[in-house]
């Protein structure tokens, strides 16, 4: 509480830093809560590359719709699961909104090729201009 016995009632020139380490422990509380919610799509092991492709990485873009593949062959758009069918009919509709959209496919990497393959060609007969894989860059 820091009251000092005696003396004159003059101001202190100390710096009170309870309410500095508060603000900064609520702030750890917030970012801690917030974080996990700024991945988008579901959680999947992505294959690993040892070079990224120096193209645009795509994952600040807003008109950006995340297709995710688990290892146990569960396609889900963003969070919500769909089978082939309504994936086709999710793309067209959200390709019929907005015709620049773009699309990521973040599929889990015990998966085969021809399992991934079916989620591209849905995405071709639903007029998709094209797919793109999400891959994690390998530390060297």
């Amino acid at each position: 509480m820091g009251m000092s016995a005696g003396g004159k009632g003059g101001i202190k020139n100390e710096i009170n830093v309870t309410p500095l380490v508060d603000v900064c422990l609520v702030l750890l509380i917030i970012f801690m809560v917030v974080t996990p919610m700024l991945q988008r799509g579901k959680e999947v092991h992505l294959p690993k590359v040892v070079q990224k492709n120096p193209q645009q990485d795509g994952t600040n873009t807003p008109n950006l719709l995340i297709i995710s593949m688990t290892s146990d062959k569960q396609i889900y758009v963003e969070k919500d699961q769909f089978d082939l069918p309504g994936l086709k009919d999710k793309i067209s509709k959200e390709i019929a909104a907005n015709p620049t959209e773009k699309i990521l496919l973040k599929a889990d990497q015990t998966l085969t090729v021809g399992d991934v393959r079916k989620v591209m060609l849905a995405a071709q007969h639903a007029n998709a201009k094209g797919v793109g894989l999400g891959v994690q860059e390998e530390k060297k």
